[in-house]
């Protein structure tokens, strides 16, 4: 068993190369090998979102508070609130972020393939 204490691991504002707007990671977990789960808490200041992306095994998303907005390639925009979950499939290309006007955070979930838990793309623009 291990515990990991709340505050003993530094957040870090999200690279601007991968966000826009300003976001906050907090990592939860990082795994020891064999398991290779990958658990962070993100915050979403008002509009600000993700870049167009992919997980090579995809990845689950449980919004803790605010509203927030996802879109997957092709579709619509879908507005989430708390205690939603979303998954999105592995390979399949997405972004999420806050509403508007409200900030949000959820916690991300996702596996890593050969060291690798994201595949980042271009940044969404604001017709996207």
């Amino acid at each position: 068993m291990k515990i990991t204490r709340a505050g003993t691991q530094a957040s870090r504002p999200g690279p601007a190369a991968y966000f826009t707007g300003w976001v906050r990671l907090d990592p939860l977990h990082r795994p020891e090998a064999p398991a290779r789960a990958i658990a962070l808490s993100v915050t979403f200041e008002p509009g600000a979102r993700t870049a167009w992306h992919t997980h090579p095994l995809g990845q689950t998303l449980i919004v803790t508070q605010g509203i927030g907005r996802v879109q997957r390639a092709g579709g619509g925009i879908h507005e989430i609130r708390p205690g939603d979950v979303v998954w999105f499939a592995p390979g399949e290309r997405h972004w999420h972020g806050a509403a508007r006007d409200v900030a949000m955070t959820h916690i991300a979930i996702q596996e890593e393939l050969d060291g690798v838990s994201v595949d980042w793309q271009e940044p969404v623009v604001d017709d996207d």
